[in-house]
């Protein structure tokens, strides 16, 4: 399923926060209007970020002359909405760089999409056969965290691509997804999109993952990443990171799986890269009620940075780089 689309004029995409329960499509004629989907996560994950981006530069260069102080400010806009995600500002760009008209913004951007769109297919069959390669050619369980399949990437995904092509393959026993507190992106969105698929699947909170590994529930744990440095650190959903201490304790391969794009040769290492903290209010609430004592403060980083030596190999569309060997990239 296609998850976002350029449309007559406007950017049309699944609103991420309404699901399970609706879903809805937003259409999203302005750049503000962008702006505001992707602070609000109705749009997340850092390929679609990427694509949505993209699009939004078209949508810039249809509302003010590219070049212009108008267009500019609006670049920057897109490209600031969310720091951690390298996708975003790489494709704002690389489109902007292009953009002498809204035609070749376009042009440009339907093409980060189709490159997208083959680089999750890619993703998936790489991280399947490595997998195998891994574990053995055996029906597996996969552990996951928070939501890294199509509504990530505009179609099957990265990390829950991999999961796809298993199922496919018949090589799946069970997707294992963490709920992805405080937000449940896991819980919302990565158990609707393996019902789609058929995959058999269970949920989990976020802090029975590490323990679970230690008494042998899976087999191997992939996540996405939103930017991976030169050294191989990654940036991810918060709690990644506990889930590769725990992949190392048990002994179970910890797979990253995340598009060249991704990858980010001008950030040495994890130590810079810039850490999103959306605030309070998403810890202290759940779905707009007050779950802590009023007045209580929060801290809510939105990622972590897992390294390079507790990653077991990284996949993406082009190659599989295995950290274990010594290999970097």
């Amino acid at each position: 399923m296609r998850t976002l689309a350029w449309v007559d004029g406007a950017i049309e995409l699944i609103d991420q926060t309404k699901l399970p329960h609706q879903v809805e499509t937003l259409r999203l004629d302005t750049v503000d209007g962008l702006v505001a989907a992707i602070q609000r996560l109705s749009v997340r994950g850092a390929p679609a970020l990427g694509v949505a981006g993209a699009y939004g530069v078209a949508l810039a260069a249809s509302k003010n002359a590219p070049g212009s102080p108008a267009f500019d400010a609006d670049v920057t806009s897109l490209r600031t909405a969310r720091p951690t995600a390298v996708n975003l500002a790489r494709m704002v760009d690389r489109v902007a760089a292009v953009a002498t008209s809204t035609e070749a913004a376009l042009e440009e951007a339907r093409s980060i999409e189709s490159e997208e769109l083959m680089a999750s297919v890619a993703m998936g069959n790489l991280g399947a056969d490595l997998v195998a390669e891994l574990v053995g050619d055996r029906p597996v369980r996969a552990m996951t965290i928070c939501n890294t399949g199509g509504l990530a990437t505009v179609e099957r995904g990265t990390a829950l691509a991999v999961i796809q092509t298993l199922h496919e393959r018949d090589l799946l026993v069970e997707a294992l997804a963490l709920e992805t507190r405080p937000l449940l992106q896991g819980a919302r969105l990565t158990t609707w999109e393996l019902q789609r698929m058929g995959a058999p699947h269970r949920l989990l909170v976020d802090s029975a993952g590490p323990f679970l590994l230690a008494r042998g529930a899976a087999d191997v744990v992939l996540i996405g990443a939103d930017r991976v440095a030169a050294n191989g650190d990654t940036a991810n959903k918060i709690g990644s990171f506990s889930l590769s201490l725990g992949s190392r304790h048990a002994g179970v391969p910890f797979l990253v799986v995340a598009p060249e794009s991704t990858v980010d040769m001008t950030t040495a290492s994890g130590a810079e890269i810039e850490i999103e903290d959306r605030g309070a209010d998403e810890v202290v609430s759940l779905g707009g009620e007050l779950i802590a004592n009023p007045g209580t403060e929060g801290i809510n980083p939105a990622f972590d940075v897992t390294p390079v030596a507790l990653i077991t190999a990284l996949v993406t569309d082009t190659r599989v780089v295995r950290f274990d060997r010594g290999q970097v990239l």
